[in-house]
Parts: C-alpha cells; sequence; structure tokens
C-alpha cells in the first residue's frame, strides 16, 4: 500500500486553500491539488514519525531488542507502509525543493525507519538459519505456487488479526487459503520468507537496495561456505591431487560424489529459491545476489573434478571407475546445473561443470589407451593346463564393469573411433547387427569395447603358441573365448555388442574345440579300420588293438591334467568325444572281441570294453592327475577284458 493510500479519505476538499494563491499566477483548480498535495504529504510524515520514532533503534539502545516482525504483525504492516509513505513525501518535495524543511524532516526519518529494516531484515536472517535451510527450502518446489502463496499468507496472516477482538501478539497458526495444513516448520519457513520478502521490496523501493543486499549476501554466503565445508568439499589443485597416496584421494572423490548432489540439488537450489522469492520485486537483484552467494562456492565444487582430470601422473586403468563416477555425476546433475546457475553472471560455473567433463572425458580416453597397452605388454605365464588365462579373467571383468557407465562413455567415445592399424576387416571387432548398430550414440562404445576383446584374442593367440602340444593351445584358446562370449553374453556386454557378435564368436568357440578335438584325439581314431565291422586277418586286427591302446592310453595320460572350467562346454566336449571314438571302437570290439583269449601272465590284447572309454573320458578336463578308479589305462583291466 503507498503512504497516500493509507489516508485518502483525509482532505477531500481543498476550496479552502485557494485564498493563498494569487489567480493572476496560478489556475485556481492547479492551486487546490498543489494546496491538497502539500497537506496529505506532510499528514504522511506526521503519521509516519509517529510510529518510526516509536521503533528508533536509538532511543532504546539500552533496552533489549525486541523484534518489531516477531512481534504486532499489523504494527509491522503500519511500519511498512509508513516507509513507503515517507518515500511518497521525499519524492514530491524533492521535485519542489531541494532545501525544503519538510524534505529534510522526511529524510531523517527514513534514515531510522532503514536503519530499524536493516536491524530487521538482519535478525530474521540470522534467527532463522534452520527454518531457512536450503533443503526446507529446496522442498518448497513441490508445494503449489510457491510465491503467490508467500504472498498471499503474509496478507491472510494481517487480515485475520485484524478480524480478532483482541490482536495476538503471535502470528496465527492458520494455513495459506486453499492449500494443506503445513507443518510448524514449514509454517516458520513461510512467515520468515514473507517478511523478508516484505522488507526487501521496501528497502528496494525507497532506493536502499545496496543496503538490503549486503546484509543478505552476508548471512547466506556464510551458510553456503558453511554448508560445503561440512559436507567435505575441499579445495584440492591437480599438484596436490598428484602428489597424493591413491587411498588418501580416493575417499576424497567418494566423498565429493556423495556432496556434489546435496550441493546442487538442495544447497544451490534452495538459495536459489529463496532469492528469488526475497528479491522477487527485482529480477536483477535476485541475479546479483543469488551470484555473489554461490558463485565462488559452485566454482570451487566443480573445480575438484575438473583437477583430478589433470592430474596425468596418477591415471592408470584402475581408477577409471573414479573418473566415470565423476563425470557421470556432473552429466546426470546437468539439467539443474544449467537451471540453477542460469544467469549470465554464473556463465563461469557452467563453464566450469563443462570443463571438469571435458578434463575426465580427455583422463579416460588415456586410462584406456593404457589399459589397451597393458593387455599388449601382459607377460604373465600361461596355465599349463590349458585354463582361462587371468589376463582374460582381468580385462572381461573390467570391461563388464565399464558397461555400467555406457552413457558416460557414448558421450566420452563418440568423437574417438578406433583408428588402430589392422589387417583385420572392421567386421572382425564390430558388429553391424549390434546394440550399437540399433543405438547410434552407443556406437563408439561398441566399435572401442570390441576392440579392446580383440586385442585381447590376439594376445591370447600369442600366448597360445608358447604350449608344446597342438591341442592342448587349442583347448587353452577354446576356453579362453568361450569365457569373453559368456561374459559378454550374461552382461549387459551383450547389448552392447549385439546377437550377431557373440554368434560370430560362438562360432570360433566351436571350430577351437573341433581343432582340439583332432588334434588331440586323431591318432587314436585312425587306429581303427575305416570300416570297423569289415573282415580283416587275424593278425591286423590284432595290430589295430595294439595301437588303439597305446594311442588311448598316451591321449588319456597327457590329457587327465588339462581343465575346461566352464561345465558346459566340457559336458559337450566329452559327449563329442565319446561320439568320436566309442561307436566305431564298439562296433571293431564287437566284431573281433571273441578271436583273442587271454593267455596267463600276458598282457591282454583287448584292454578295454566300449563302456570302459565311456567312462575314462567322463574323467577327463577336471585337471585331476588321477581317474575315478586311480589309474591310468592300461595299468589294470577289468574282468571283462581279454574276452
Amino acid at each position: 500500500m503507498k503512504g497516500g493510500s493509507l489516508f485518502s479519505s483525509r482532505g477531500s476538499s481543498p476550496s479552502h486553500h485557494g485564498s493563498h494563491v494569487s489567480p493572476s499566477s496560478t489556475p485556481p483548480r492547479a492551486a487546490a491539488h498543489h494546496t491538497f498535495s502539500d497537506t496529505m504529504m506532510e499528514e504522511n510524515i506526521d503519521h509516519a514519525e509517529s510510529i518510526v520514532r516509536k521503533w528508533d533503534l536509538d532511543a532504546h539502545n539500552h533496552e533489549k531488542f525486541s523484534p518489531l516482525f516477531a512481534d504486532d504483525r499489523r504494527e509491522a504492516k503500519r511500519f511498512l507502509e509508513a516507509v513507503s509513505g515517507l518515500q511518497s513525501a521525499m519524492h514530491y518535495y524533492v521535485k519542489l525543493t531541494s532545501s525544503s524543511h519538510k524534505l529534510v524532516r522526511a529524510q531523517n526519518l527514513m534514515q531510522i525507519a532503514i536503519k530499524r529494516l536493516e536491524k530487521e531484515f538482519y535478525v530474521i536472517l540470522s534467527a532463522n538459519r534452520r527454518n531457512l535451510d536450503s533443503e526446507s527450502v529446496s522442498g518448497m518446489s513441490s508445494r503449489a505456487s510457491t510465491r503467490s502463496t508467500i504472498s498471499d499468507y503474509y496478507e491472510d496472516e494481517i487480515s485475520e488479526e485484524e478480524e480478532s477482538t483482541t490482536p495476538p501478539r503471535t502470528p496465527p497458526r492458520t494455513p495459506p487459503r486453499g492449500g494443506n495444513s503445513p507443518s510448524e516448520a514449514e509454517r516458520a519457513l513461510d512467515v520468515a520468507m514473507a517478511d523478508l520478502k516484505s522488507i526487501a521490496e521496501c528497502m528496494i523501493a525507497s532506493g536502499y537496495a545496496r543496503e538490503c543486499v549486503n546484509i543478505y549476501k552476508l548471512i547466506r554466503k556464510s551458510i553456503v561456505d558453511e554448508a560445503l565445508y561440512y559436507l567435505g568439499v575441499e579445495k584440492l589443485n591437480h599438484s596436490q591431487m598428484q602428489k597424493m597416496e591413491w587411498n588418501v584421494l580416493e575417499p576424497k572423490i567418494k566423498n565429493w560424489l556423495h556432496a556434489v548432489k546435496i550441493a546442487v540439488k538442495t544447497l544451490f537450489h534452495g538459495e536459489r529459491i529463496l532469492c528469488d522469492i526475497v528479491f522477487s520485486s527485482s529480477e536483477k537483484i535476485a541475479e546479483s545476489c543469488f551470484t555473489e552467494i554461490s558463485r565462488d562456492a559452485a566454482l570451487s565444487l566443480f573445480s575438484f573434478p575438473e583437477n583430478f582430470g589433470k592430474s596425468k601422473k596418477i591415471l592408470s586403468p584402475e581408477k577409471m571407475f573414479r573418473a566415470l563416477d565423476l563425470y557421470e555425476s556432473i552429466s546426470d546433475l546437468w539439467p539443474e546445473i544449467e537451471l540453477i546457475f542460469s544467469h549470465e553472471s554464473l556463465s563461469a560455473v557452467r563453464s566450469e561443470a563443462v570443463a571438469a567433463l571435458v578434463k575426465l572425458g580427455e583422463a579416460v580416453r588415456i586410462m584406456l589407451d593404457q589399459f589397451e597397452a597393458a593387455i599388449q605388454k601382459d607377460s604373465s605365464k600361461t596355465p599349463t593346463a590349458g585354463a582361462v588365462h587371468p589376463l582374460t579373467r582381468y580385462v572381461m571383468n573390467y570391461l563388464v564393469f565399464l558397461c555400467d557407465y555406457s552413457g558416460a562413455l557414448s558421450d566420452i567415445l563418440a568423437d574417438w573411433p578406433v583408428t588402430a592399424q589392422t589387417p583385420l576387416p572392421e567386421s572382425y571387432f564390430s558388429s553391424p547387427t549390434s546394440g550399437g548398430g540399433e543405438d547410434p550414440s552407443a556406437a563408439a562404445i561398441t566399435a572401442r569395447l570390441a576392440w579392446v576383446i580383440l586385442v585381447l584374442l590376439c594376445k591370447l593367440d600369442g600366448k597360445a603358441v608358447l604350449y608344446n602340444d597342438v591341442a592342448l593351445s587349442y583347448l587353452f584358446l577354446a576356453n579362453n573365448l568361450n569365457y569373453v562370449v559368456s561374459k559378454v553374453q550374461n552382461s549387459n556386454l551383450g547389448l552392447l555388442m549385439g546377437l550377431d557378435w557373440i554368434w560370430k564368436t560362438r562360432s570360433k568357440v566351436n571350430r577351437y574345440v573341433a581343432n582340439y578335438e583332432r588334434m588331440g584325439w586323431s591318432k587314436v581314431v585312425s587306429s581303427l579300420p575305416d570300416d570297423p565291422t569289415a573282415e580283416i586277418p587275424l593278425e591286423e586286427a590284432r595290430e589295430c588293438f595294439r595301437r588303439f591302446n597305446l594311442a588311448f592310453e598316451e591321449a588319456y595320460k597327457k590329457q587327465t591334467s588339462w581343465v575346461i572350467p566352464d561345465p558346459k562346454l566340457r559336458d559337450e566336449v566329452k559327449i563329442s568325444l565319446a561320439k568320436m571314438i566309442v561307436p566305431g571302437y564298439r562296433a571293431f570290439y564287437q566284431k573281433h572281441r571273441g578271436k583273442y583269449a587271454r593267455e596267463p601272465g600276458m598282457v591282454p590284447i583287448v584292454r578295454y570294453v566300449p563302456e570302459d572309454l565311456d567312462n575314462y573320458l567322463s574323467d577327463l578336463f577336471f585337471g585331476s592327475k588321477t581317474s575315478p578308479y586311480e589309474t591310468y589305462p592300461g595299468s589294470s583291466v577289468s574282468s571283462s577284458h581279454g574276452r
């Protein structure tokens, strides 16, 4: 309410002032209007003085401070209206003459009033640190029509007090109209913001915006800085990070990951809302105030991940996941960052967040290169039993974990295509029907991960040739490639690599298995005639049994220490070997077994019944040195041998 509106019923008939003005110099209507305005403004000053002097801080400096806005709210409203009336009077008199004693009187009263409002503003901000905490304020966005509610709430409280017979000394506990009943904390928050908003509007309208803003910044900036301190946000440059042991730096990274979500979604979000509400009468002031409060703290917050990305001396593959955590946290929070720090004066904060993403992306690329180089340089020994190499387990588990960051990696790798020189076609390490093909944004990560797998497979090829036994080298390749396929198929890697890649690679596993069977057991199979049921001379049949016995015992003895860790693949290989060996031997055995009698003290010609072969084959690939019978073939014979 403007000062003049308080007294709109006064002085409605100004005609009695006309005798003081010369008709020839000033028109009667203008003179009457001037006299009416002068009288109204003087009454504004008189009315303001009766209220302002009552609350003069200097006049009561010996008394305990009694907050105006925590006492009679009707009095607080009248005080604000009195200041508005003073402002109107000052505008009026300054147009007439700058030396008017009435102007000087109004200015003196204004100084007293503003000093009181500054004190009230400071006290409300200080006393309501708990009520005005960022979490409570940021939660206001879920309550409908926040800004209008604050304004309406303040007016509702005054109206309800005026309707009371005995004015209460504290605000009534009724909720805003049209809303659900707020809690005590919500109500205290609403009251505090309504008071701050009213005082700020009054001081800004009276030309004292700077004084109001300075008080606000003093209190709220300390709250922001204190909050970040308690969240554990540290100012560390990249040189300091590079000197830290990883077991010291990693907990700081974890702490930052926790702190940044609270800082953005609660702390800065709440401060932005509070600034916009308190200074809603001036968007420019609200922007300036929030900028001063938040800029330095936000820059410090986002400098942490940027400095980590710059710290190239500490980068290594095992630190990649923390870099991705940092990247992902900023990326996920980017919509909020862009909204909260949308002012042009806060462009440096947005730029700092983007710079952090850029540096972290560069760090991830460096560590991916390091990871690839580490695979190529690996010099660890090849397992003696053809088992899955530790390098294979490490690489594939690493890639599975990387898939948890597919979104971040897609952004980082989008403009970083695979350019390595290789004689192999691209289709060898990237599938046109992979997940990357269906989702263009994932194409880069698909190609990159497929390339890393190819680097691993090439390294395994080099390790396979170190085996003296060709069959064992093929078994080694089958085991390792099967492990690769299983890891892809049973993780999110499968979504990226695609069914076509899985099918092609699984086919290669089958080829390795086939080569193992051919190289490891072909001598056993070839020891029997092509047609095991054909009639052959007795001595030739005897020689076939002898060759078979020797070849089977040699192959079995050699392979009892070999392993196939995957139970499914192990069973598949056993079944395949049984189909490869047993039917032919059974046919030959049934055709010729009755031709040889066992001579006492002589090693029998026919050592095995077909069922023995099944039993021995079923004992393979566990890595055991002995069979379930605790012997190798040929060291003892069953009761059926020699029949």
